[in-house]
């Protein structure tokens, strides 16, 4: 079974696509989104094997819900679209498969046969690395906050501590977890506003306030927020060119 997830603002497009994905046995339909935070949700929380993503969504873009995945852990994409050039540049994401609406039955059958020889050997991998090449560092980002998915300014984001899969984002007022890798965090942040100081600590370069040098090499890094973290001797003199220093 290859279990699906269908994405659009319209109601009438996901209603004709969910009649016609009935049709076939081996398509599992789990759930149904009509934004792009209700979308990164149902994926975190349903798991689909397949995701039918419409490119133009409220609150974020198809594009943009792509580029807050885990690339490692995303499902097979397939973007739908009424625009012509939205449609091309999904082709060129390398996801799965591509809908131009108003789509039929034909080209719906020939992006299910697709997504058969794919799944199970591939995960989203591709696209979703090719939709941040697309979108540019993100502004927002995504965090959980109690059950829920929220976005936060990226700015806002003071530092960030690596532990294991997992991700602790500091900022002023609280401190999420994310289930990411900080090397996948840092690529979608941009390595321009966020730099790594230790193999395991990152932080917002517009936050440092002062640098204070110790022994070996290593300094202490004074962020404007009154934190203190170590820079170690290995990442020094990456974040001295970023400061231009």
């Amino acid at each position: 079974m290859i279990r699906v997830l269908i994405v659009d603002d319209e109601p009438p497009a996901r209603d004709k696509l969910r009649r016609w994905l009935a049709r076939h046995s081996d398509i599992a339909l789990v759930g149904e989104a009509d934004d792009g935070l209700a979308t990164a949700a149902a994926i975190a929380r349903l798991k689909p094997d397949a995701v039918f993503l419409d490119i133009q969504m409220p609150g974020l873009s198809g594009l943009e819900v792509a580029a807050q995945l885990e690339p490692a852990d995303a499902p097979l994409l397939v973007f739908v679209t009424a625009f012509d050039e939205h449609a091309i540049k999904a082709f060129d994401l390398n996801a799965i498969d591509y809908l131009l609406k108003p789509y039929d039955e034909d080209r719906l059958q020939k992006t299910l046969a697709r997504l058969r020889e794919r799944q199970g050997i591939e995960p989203g991998t591709a696209a979703v690395r090719s939709a941040r090449s697309q979108t540019g560092p993100s502004d927002r980002l995504l965090v959980p906050q109690g059950e829920e998915l929220q976005l936060i300014d990226t700015a806002a984001i003071h530092w960030l501590e690596a532990d294991d899969n997992y991700v602790h984002v500091h900022t002023a007022q609280a401190r999420f977890i994310v289930r990411r890798t900080l090397a996948d965090l840092l690529a979608q942040l941009g390595a321009e506003r966020f730099v790594r100081i230790h193999k395991s600590i990152a932080v917002n370069i517009a936050e440092i306030k002062t640098l204070s040098p110790l022994f070996k090499g290593d300094h202490e890094v004074t962020l404007r927020s009154g934190a203190v973290l170590r820079l170690s001797r290995r990442y020094k003199q990456e974040l001295f060119a970023l400061m231009g220093g």
